[in-house]
């Protein structure tokens, strides 16, 4: 299930030998990724390192594309989120439930191998020249899944719609620059 004030992002997934965890990376700081392309522009975006530093992660669970029945949460330790230097960590144990049992054997299968995270966002900033959202605070992380269709190569209706607007932005503006230079030239140079 998609909200529609969160955001979702994705990332791999690997299947320990030991046991039934899971373990990867939800989350990798200061990486561009494109979101959006429209007219031959590649909208990106990067989360910088640091945006975590005082973000919500509490009573956070793990489920499959984001819905349905959590197979791991941080409340009963079943589990791990880690801030380091390249992202969040997630280490999970899914032989709790029978989903994630299941789940595990799909990831150590091979069949799913990336991640997501659902999120809110506190503070960021956006480079027109580069078309690049800079996330500089992440307000709270509301879960973290494994999935089939990462959000990275599918875009989110919440990353798409930010950039759907920066890029009507920009097409208005041309428009507008366009529309005053033709005024110029064919009024003499007054506006």
């Amino acid at each position: 299930m998609i909200t529609k004030n969160r955001n979702y992002r994705s990332f791999e997934v690997r299947a320990s030998e030991e046991g039934a965890f899971v373990e990867g990376y939800a989350l990798v700081f200061d990486t561009e990724e494109v979101m959006y392309e429209y007219d031959g522009i590649a909208y990106k975006e990067q989360i910088r390192s640091g945006a975590l530093d005082s973000t919500l992660m509490q009573d956070v669970v793990l489920n499959f594309n984001h819905g349905g029945k959590p197979v791991a949460r941080t409340k009963n330790g079943t589990l791990e989120l880690r801030v380091d230097p390249v992202g969040l960590f997630v280490r999970a144990d899914l032989s709790g439930t029978e989903e994630g049992r299941r789940l595990y054997e799909e990831v150590k299968g091979g069949y799913l191998d990336k991640m997501s995270f659902a999120f809110t966002i506190n503070a960021d900033e956006y480079n027109k020249e580069q078309h690049l959202r800079t996330i500089t605070e992440v307000k709270r992380i509301y879960d973290v899944a494994i999935v089939d269709i990462p959000a990275y190569e599918s875009t989110s209706v919440q990353a798409r719609s930010f950039f759907e607007v920066e890029a009507e932005k920009e097409r208005a503006e041309a428009r507008n620059a366009l529309e005053l230079a033709k005024a110029k030239y064919f009024y003499g140079g007054t506006e």
